[in-house]
């Protein structure tokens, strides 16, 4: 395998020029270049700072309006230019484009000179109605205080929707078996004086069912990526296109250890599910773009032919844009040959000119947003991060779990018992001590902070469900339990609620020991592997999602004499607010919190 970095460097010789000179008797030879991103989720602003590699300095990075800068300083050098996404454009984002259902991500795309954008998982967070708007443009159809306000940051009113096109092959409406959004776009690209085709077919992630709120994806079937793409193949070649580009919202991470070379392929992708579906793609792809693994690689892995192909991820939040060129026979539109490097997105970097429109439409949301993000709602004495030691305790999600708990535990609003919470939707970083630039004060927990954390706008649901329920949910944790069909999903618990597993016994065995203190009292709910009085009830609180059987909880969906509560934010704003003062800040390692709730006994280190 050449290295990525060499190769990028060779291509890069034939971009000014369009079209390769070409040695006596060779076939004359075209540059493509694409520019891809994948899991942006709406990150409008800097997330912070980045590296390259080990030996890389710090930069800052990302940023719109510098991943506007470098798309147009490619687009001026070769205007045969594409730009792609693979997923998770949107959902999951921060306030400053969550707040206003993001529309500004979209508009900024607008301006980016995106192209394509393969639907993620987080496209569906709203549902597919409220993806179809985005696409088409109009204002949101019950919140009109958050939606078009483009008057005051200077974009279209209405909301004028996605000018880039989404892209679905394998999401299929049930009603009438057509694709929710177009399986593929084609590009034509005028190399040499010739006219070539390109496809870029998009895929969404085939579990997105088991991760988003089952309301949202109703009436659509979930296909087979693989077999989806091999399918449209003999299609695009009998309208004469030979150069093929998959955008899969899937991916793999790397083996090696932090900082990671966001250029190499340590460990080959092995046992992640994109090297299982590019191991069954049609010889006929030139380029896989992935993302959903929020990690940055630069592969060759091979197809069901055994030839291999270039595939690619550029971590996250914009952070990263990959840089490929395809070399295209202008003849015969096939793709003679692929390099790819990973670029940071570097905001020092006095090459790049950063687009002072988007910079302009950002800073006008910021405007509106910040009175409402920077309101102070909770004080913490130390960091609560989203991160997990081996046993898959995690303090943001235990606070989260708190919080839903005594949003529901009086009896007008559920009388809940305990509340599990998934470890997905509580989001990075957590809560952090250290002030931000707002100047709000170390220890001070902001509404925008919060909303970070909790950006999805889910409802609190209590439900009764037995003992057996209850331990054959905590079984469902696992891969291949109970029908969890993907990686673990462990819960956190809110306070009271303690288990002891072992990821080396059988499905149904893994919960080793589960107690529940209720009023002082502590109830034993599993012991030495076996049910303790399996039919007894309890009032459980979990968010609409987990209760819609999301991340493949199917237990909760047979829960009974269900209640509906508050918004997941507003029940941590509330709960948060009994830290400010004159009361103590809250600290996640006080005594009274009972902690650690979750055990382990197999000899696994790493939270699974």
């Amino acid at each position: 395998m050449s290295h990525p970095r060499l190769l990028c460097a060779l291509g890069a010789l034939t971009l000014t020029l369009g079209v390769a000179q070409a040695a006596p008797g060779a076939k004359p030879t075209g540059v493509v270049k694409i520019l891809a991103l994948n899991d942006f989720h709406g990150q409008l602003e800097s997330p912070g700072t980045f590296r390259a590699d080990a030996a890389s300095p710090v930069v800052p990075a990302g940023g719109a309006d510098y991943a506007a800068g470098y798309i147009a300083a490619a687009r001026a050098a070769n205007p045969n230019t594409v730009v792609v996404s693979a997923g998770d454009l949107i959902g999951a984002s921060p306030m400053v484009s969550a707040l206003f259902h993001d529309e500004p991500t979209i508009e900024a795309m607008n301006r980016a000179g995106l192209d394509f954008n393969a639907v993620g998982n987080h496209e569906f967070d709203d549902g597919k109605d409220e993806l179809q708007r985005l696409q088409r443009g109009g204002c949101h159809p019950t919140d009109t205080a958050n939606s078009c306000r483009g008057a005051e940051v200077g974009t279209p009113v209405p909301f004028e929707g996605a000018k880039f096109r989404f892209l679905a092959a394998n999401v299929v409406q049930k009603k009438n078996g057509k694709t929710l959004f177009a399986p593929y776009g084609l590009k034509a690209f005028d190399i040499g004086g010739k006219k070539l085709k390109m496809a870029f077919i998009g895929m969404t992630l085939k579990d997105t069912p088991q991760i988003v709120t089952p309301s949202g994806v109703k009436g659509l079937v979930f296909r087979d990526e693989a077999e989806t793409v091999n399918a449209l193949v003999p299609q695009l070649r009998a309208q004469g296109v030979e150069s093929i580009v998959v955008l899969i919202h899937q991916g793999g991470t790397q083996t090696s250890p932090s900082p990671q070379d966001i250029n190499a392929c340590a460990g080959g992708l092995a046992g992640s599910p994109i090297k299982d579906i590019v191991a069954r793609l049609d010889g006929a792809v030139d380029l896989v773009v992935t993302g959903h693994s929020h990690a940055a690689y630069n592969c060759e892995l091979p197809l069901a032919s055994g030839r291999l192909v270039r595939v690619t991820s550029a971590n996250a939040q914009g952070r990263v844009l990959t840089d490929i060129d395809l070399a295209v026979d202008t003849a015969t539109g096939d793709v003679t040959g692929v390099t790819a490097l990973n670029k940071v997105v570097d905001r020092s970097n006095a090459a790049i000119t950063p687009n002072a429109q988007i910079a302009a439409i950002v800073a006008g949301y910021k405007t509106l947003v910040t009175p409402i993000a920077n309101r102070v709602v909770g004080r913490i004495t130390r960091d609560v991060p989203n991160t997990k030691d081996a046993a898959c305790n995690m303090p943001a999600g235990e606070l989260v779990a708190d919080a839903q708990l005594a949003a529901t535990e009086a009896p007008e609003f559920g009388g809940a018992q305990l509340a599990l919470m998934n470890p997905g939707g509580v989001r990075s970083p957590g809560f952090q001590y250290a002030g931000s630039p707002a100047g709000e004060g170390d220890g001070a927990v902001t509404y925008g902070e919060a909303f970070t954390v909790q950006p999805f706008g889910n409802s609190l649901v209590t439900m009764t469900l037995s003992t057996q329920q209850l331990r054959d949910t905590l079984e469902q944790q696992f891969p291949n339990c109970f029908g969890q069909t993907s990686f673990a999903r462990v819960l956190l618990p809110s306070a009271g609620l303690r288990y002891h597993w072992d990821d080396a016994q059988a499905c149904g065995a893994k919960v080793r020991e589960a107690s529940l203190t209720v009023a002082g009292v502590t109830h034993p709910l599993v012991v030495a592997g076996a049910v303790v009085d399996g039919q007894r009830t309890w009032r459980v609180t979990v968010n609409s999602f987990l209760a819609d059987g999301g991340d493949a909880f199917s237990v909760l969906k047979g829960g009974t004499e269900r209640l509906g509560g508050a918004q997941d934010l507003d029940a941590l704003e509330r709960y948060l607010a009994a830290f400010l003062p004159p009361a103590p800040a809250y600290d996640p390692l006080a005594p009274g919190l009972g902690k650690p709730r979750i055990t382990r006994g197999d000899a696994g280190t790493v939270c699974p």
